[in-house]
């Protein structure tokens, strides 16, 4: 594997893109990365592995994205500019996020990441906003560790199922599907 290729890689792990077309080798010999201005794309750049998405209704321009290690991230303009709304509550590790389809102001979100590997963090339970992301409760299921899914009832949203994996390396802590 060529450096190029490498450096492409790391910046791409990095969060960052090229923003120009790549040429072998500048004209004075040096290295192509280095004629190359990089950009910040969005949530990659503080966490590394995306873990859901939740989209409002009315185009795709306006979604949420949940990061494993990073906290919850909303846009309104496919992604240009971002904004955190989950900064202030008690884990940074997002494992699903879902917007209710009766109302676009009701936000579920399980925390853990919900991918067992080498290197996951875990979370402390599941959150609900009823005004868009502004503001967070914790609903319960403070020791599962990890939620992997949420389904939010059509015609009502406070009737929620919650799987929650529970911690991966130890038995104990809330585990199971939950129903509320």
């Amino acid at each position: 594997m060529g450096l190029l290729t490498r450096g492409i890689q790391l910046l791409a792990l990095l969060g960052l893109a090229i923003a120009a077309p790549l040429q072998a080798q500048s004209d004075d010999g040096d290295s192509a990365l280095s004629s190359l201005p990089l950009r910040l794309i969005g949530p990659a750049y503080p966490s590394g592995r995306i873990s859901d998405f939740a989209f409002f209704s009315g185009g795709h321009h306006h979604y949420i994205v949940a990061t494993a290690s990073g906290g919850l991230w909303v846009t309104e303009n496919a992604g240009t500019t971002w904004k955190p709304i989950f900064d202030r509550e008690g884990t940074y590790s997002i494992g699903v996020v879902e917007i209710a389809p009766s109302n676009e102001n009701i936000i579920w979100v399980g925390t853990g990441e919900n991918n067992a590997q080498r290197s996951v963090a875990f979370g402390d339970g599941v959150y609900k906003s009823t005004d868009g992301g502004s503001s967070w409760t914790n609903m319960g299921l403070k020791d599962s560790g990890h939620i992997s899914q949420i389904w939010i009832n059509p015609e009502d949203a406070d009737h929620v199922l919650v799987a929650a994996q529970g911690p991966l390396w130890s038995s104990g802590g809330d585990r199971g599907l939950y129903k509320t």
